[in-house]
């Protein structure tokens, strides 16, 4: 990591976004394909949901980052989602891996694992049951919901990092962004966004958008889980339940402002 996560270092990002349309390339869950790609464009983005075995290679080619989500899982999926982090190192763009469900089933974690060992990605991104699956037999998770506090996954995204090189980055009430040598503390968000599906994924696919305008993944993945907080917690003050939630955050992040961003943003890094 090269610096601090400030507001004037979130906002350049969230610049960069906009002014560079990044095109992100997604192999997501059939849960949240819809409301990934409406995020995307909402910050700035340009979302493209490609998963066919015969062309994952040739979108690669064309993306600026690459986000892979085992959210529902296939052999086919999981050849593509092989394909494409290995032409995504050929090519030398930043990966995003969401290990969904990792722990609730023995294939989610196999899976998991062997992504990462065939390909490290760029980060990692996960609930807190996620992540400690990846590395323990201890965690616990509820299907594809986490029943462990992220603060308990710390030494778990410790490991990971160590292992594989990528920035690991636990989310929940608060999210933590693990580098080498230093941690990130992001205390944005609601809790109303817990009722609401997918907005894991989304962070996920945010976190795509921002790796592919901020060479450092630890900051770029600050940036973009900071940007999902504050517009969550932008939403649900016009929100009466989950459903309008999700259509005001898409308000909340194409109108996010820098003003919002220094009202709002609550980050600190540790060693």
């Amino acid at each position: 990591m090269t610096g601090a996560v400030t507001v004037d270092s979130v906002w350049r990002d969230v610049c960069a976004v906009r002014e560079r349309s990044p095109l992100v390339h997604n192999i997501t869950n059939y849960v949240v394909m819809n409301s990934t790609a409406n995020a995307l464009l909402a910050i700035g983005a340009s979302p493209v949901m490609a998963h066919a075995t015969e062309e994952v290679a040739d979108m690669v080619g064309i993306a600026s980052a690459l986000v892979v989500n085992i959210g529902t899982l296939s052999p086919a999926w999981v050849e593509a989602m092989e394909l494409a982090a290995r032409a995504a190192r050929d090519r030398g763009i930043p990966v995003a891996l969401d290990p969904v469900g990792a722990g609730a089933t023995p294939y989610r974690t196999k899976t998991a694992h062997a992504l990462l060992d065939d390909t490290p990605p760029t980060l990692v991104r996960g609930n807190a049951s996620e992540i400690m699956a990846l590395v323990t037999s201890t965690s616990a998770a509820r299907g594809v919901d986490s029943v462990d506090a992220p603060s308990a996954a710390l030494d778990a995204a410790r490991q990971l990092q160590h292992r594989f090189g990528a920035v690991v980055a636990v989310t929940g009430a608060t999210d933590y962004v693990v580098a080498d040598g230093a941690t990130i503390r992001i205390d944005n968000g609601h809790p109303l966004m817990a009722r609401v599906t997918g907005l894991g994924c989304t962070a996920t696919a945010l976190c795509g958008a921002f790796l592919a305008v901020n060479p450092d993944p630890a900051s770029a993945a600050a940036s973009a889980l900071i940007v999902t907080g504050v517009a969550g917690e932008l939403a649900a003050e016009r929100a009466e339940g989950p459903g309008t939630l999700q259509l005001y955050l898409l308000d909340a992040l194409h109108n996010l402002s820098r003003a919002q961003l220094e009202a709002r943003m609550r980050a600190e890094v540790t060693g």
